[in-house]
């Protein structure tokens, strides 16, 4: 049996059953079902305000909508591809429910400014979600970095040990990462949050109506202010994949730390079984997949941008069928960064440290040498020169395999008189740390009140 469709009066013709499946979205759209509702339901609210239709209509469609509702929540809405997508499928159910009145909704709209307000309180929802989440996360290094402020470990530039810093520095670099890529989420709702209804198809619509009104009852700030721009931009979504695709970059540079980490080459850190899985000829292995997969997922949030960005470079003004293509990397888009969010989040607390070997590791690679160029600089000596004397120190060191600790102070002054008893401080790990006590540091102290102050911003945020 053919479906009337709500467009098909100019046409002598049924639509071609290829046709039909090809133009199809209703398998990827139908997720929209309560935002498309939500927005319905505000039309007609304003529909009834402004007089277009009777309270008694309006009535019967908000009662029409919200079975409707429940039935597709409990799955049991049956969707009829013919009817192309989640937004028509629900008018034409609406309509015969209610009859008459269902036909009135669409008064004074549009599919066009239909489907992309249904698409902006998704994405705004979807970034509510997102940075409850990403708070959790930030919450967990928080956590962690309270219990490891004055853990040593190795700090790294080109992957080579570089200076001594503190483990729960090092996490909270990766906060502050995160909470870049928070701000960054409350930065693009603030462009999402805009209504588009009212535009109609491009050019608005000759009824009476009251966009700030529906606007007030949907939650956005303020009402698009060109009708032709309204329907025909996806740049909100372009914006969202793209803090995402930042999002994601960081996560798979923590996860490739944690990998590198838990090698047996470095020994920083044991991830528990609960994470990892096994090979199927290697009894031996204990793979970090879930770090793995975080990382390789990233690939997909870079692809869902690109393919965001391609989807509008060259779409003519106003609306065009091709912006239909937006739901797929949007929706990828948020499920990869919330899920590889929410698996990085659960690991954090159960990381098991091997202090001992970061302290070792922290100790080697005479990193404590740029602190001995200070100290040369501190009595007088200039930096550069310092640093050349220093660096013959270090050439010593290793021609004679031994470590900068291990010098005595006879032999230490051999390459500068400035060097007194004293420098045997400022050659340990933990001297080199505790030193760095000011705001930014990796000192002990100096993380404790980073912390503070990270907990103190989260709150302020709402999102402590």
């Amino acid at each position: 049996m053919s479906v009337q469709k709500p467009w098909q009066g100019r046409f002598t013709q049924g639509t071609d059953t290829l046709v039909e499946q090809f133009t199809a979205s209703i398998n990827v759209d139908c997720r929209l079902y309560h935002h498309d509702i939500a927005g319905s339901m505000a039309h007609a609210r304003m529909l009834a305000k402004v007089g277009a239709i009777s309270v008694p209509e309006r009535d019967q469609i908000l009662s029409g909508l919200a079975q409707i509702e429940a039935e597709i929540a409990a799955g049991r809405f049956v969707w009829k591809q013919e009817l192309e997508d989640v937004h028509m499928n629900i008018e034409a159910d609406l309509i015969a429910r209610v009859g008459e009145p269902g036909k009135k909704l669409h008064t004074g709209r549009s599919r066009n400014d239909q489907v992309v307000t249904a698409t902006r309180l998704f994405t705004r929802d979807a970034i509510d979600g997102l940075r409850a989440t990403l708070a959790a996360v930030q919450n967990a290094l928080l956590d962690l970095a309270t219990v490891e402020a004055a853990t040593v470990m190795p700090g790294f530039t080109h992957l080579q040990v570089a200076q001594p810093v503190t483990f729960g520095h090092h996490l909270l670099a990766w906060f502050e990462m995160l909470e870049r890529d928070d701000d960054r989420l409350i930065d693009c709702r603030r462009r999402v949050n805009v209504l588009p209804l009212g535009a109609a198809a491009l050019a608005g619509t000759t009824y009476p109506i009251d966009r700030q009104y529906t606007a007030s009852l949907l939650g956005f700030e303020t009402v698009c202010e060109n009708s032709l721009d309204a329907v025909a931009d996806r740049d909100f979504a372009v914006e969202l994949a793209a803090v995402l695709a930042i999002l994601m970059s960081h996560l798979s540079r923590f996860c490739e730390e944690l990998i590198l980490w838990a090698t047996t080459q470095f020994g920083f850190v044991d991830l528990p079984d609960s994470f990892c899985t096994g090979s199927s000829i290697m009894p031996q292995k204990k793979n970090p997949d879930v770090l793995e997969l975080i990382r390789g997922k990233t690939g997909r949030a870079y692809g869902d941008l690109m393919a965001l960005l391609t989807l509008v470079k060259s779409q003519p003004l106003a609306y065009n069928k091709d912006n239909q293509e937006d739901k797929e990397p949007l929706f990828d888009a948020v499920d990869t960064a919330s899920s590889c969010l929410q698996a990085f989040g659960a690991l954090i607390p159960v990381l098991r440290l091997n202090r001992p070997r970061l302290r070792e590791a922290a100790a080697s690679g005479f990193s404590t040498a740029t602190d001995l160029a200070d100290y040369l600089a501190k009595r007088g000596l200039p930096f550069r020169s310092a640093h050349d004397t220093v660096g013959q120190v270090v050439r010593r060191a290793i021609a004679l395999n031994k470590g900068l600790m291990d010098f005595t102070l006879d032999e230490l002054r051999k390459f500068s008189p400035l060097i007194d008893q004293d420098v045997f401080d400022v050659l340990t790990v933990d001297g080199s740390v505790n030193s760095r006590r000011h705001f930014g540091g990796t000192a002990p102290d100096a993380v404790r009140e980073a912390i503070r102050r990270a907990h103190e911003r989260r709150t302020n945020k709402g999102q402590e």
